[in-house]
């Protein structure tokens, strides 16, 4: 079910009755991401649905004026508590864009994974969650943006030790997906949903922040690839040659507040990024594939590039990685 295109009350009630239908899964919309599913209802803008597989954790995001060195103790000037991953963060970003977000990862059952509900309730993201059984606490990320440069360190377990079993029907969780976005910390289930999205002609984009085991056997069933600077296949020097010779259409390499190039079907080109004062650049990179997943519905590769990083960099103006939603509507 989406709303119609052309009634503006017959759109938001269709907005309504699609939440009401898909709210039976771990966790439903939050109030956040159902007002937003009926503004863009309201602006008779389609309501997308996104599937985001990859990792999920608990981020305890500290904002210092320096990274402290070996034996020293410093008071942060701010800190924030929530959830995050590559794929956390994108599916909070197409969330806040309008859409309908829906995340795949391992959670469990330990308390800290009920802040990381708790939080991800609020933008409205629905949970399948991938070992609904496991005890262990989700992985913690602690990371320090020092505030004068935004500059981040970061140290997190990421997915060691949760990697999940792949689903029995992967093809099930793709039910009204329009898009899936993969960052390879859930490689196999990563897998399999590929093959399956795949076999529906559902667009594929794989954030490829740094190479992961398994890599190989999911970037050639990508539609686009974004890359990071550092992101290398192995012994491949020319990251944005090697992946187009796999036959992805859209592939993007991202460097930052540095142009952006990319292979749009093996036409070359570069994009400027905007340039913003920079208070955080915590998560900018899986807001940008966030944001992308949206704009790439429905405008061409460059363009979608363009747009998605105007987001990034509108995220880079606020301390954290949440609090670029707010000004939303009135910035983008």
């Amino acid at each position: 079910m989406q709303p119609s295109e052309n009634n503006p009350k017959q759109a938001k009630d269709g907005a309504i009755a699609f939440f009401t239908l898909h709210a039976g899964l771990d966790l439903c919309c939050g109030e956040y991401g159902l007002l937003r599913q009926l503004e863009s209802a309201e602006r008779n803008i389609t309501v997308a649905t996104g599937l985001f597989v990859g990792l999920i954790t608990l981020d305890c995001i500290y904002r210092v004026d320096h990274v402290p060195s070996s034996d020293e103790k410093i008071v942060a000037e701010e800190s924030l508590l929530v959830a995050g991953g590559p794929a956390t963060n994108a599916a909070i970003a197409f969330a806040a864009l309008g859409n309908r977000a829906i995340l795949l990862g391992a959670l469990g059952q330990h308390p800290l994974a009920d802040l990381i509900r708790a939080d991800l309730m609020t933008y409205g993201i629905e949970i399948v969650d991938l070992s609904p059984q496991l005890q262990s606490p989700p992985p913690l990320s602690t990371i320090l943006i020092t505030a004068a440069t935004g500059d981040r360190a970061i140290v997190s377990r990421n997915a060691v030790g949760r990697q999940a079993e792949t689903p029995a029907t992967p093809e099930q969780l793709l039910t009204a997906v329009d898009i899936v976005l993969i960052d390879g910390h859930q490689i196999a289930t990563s897998h399999a949903i590929a093959i399956a999205a795949q076999s529906q002609t559902i667009p594929i984009v794989i954030d490829a922040g740094s190479w992961k085991p398994g890599f190989d056997s999911v970037l050639p069933l990508a539609t686009s690839v974004i890359a990071a600077a550092k992101f290398q296949l192995p012994s491949q020097p020319d990251t944005l040659t090697a992946l187009s010779a796999l036959g992805i259409p859209d592939v993007a390499i991202t460097h930052g507040p540095n142009p952006i190039h990319f292979c749009d079907r093996s036409t070359l080109g570069t994009l400027p990024v905007p340039q913003v004062t920079v208070q955080d650049t915590l998560g900018a990179g899986d807001i940008f594939h966030g944001a992308f997943c949206h704009y790439r519905l429905h405008t061409p590769f460059p363009d979608a590039l363009t747009q998605a990083a105007h987001v990034a960099a509108e995220s880079c103006r606020h301390f954290g990685t949440r609090a670029w939603i707010e000004n939303a509507p009135q910035r983008l």
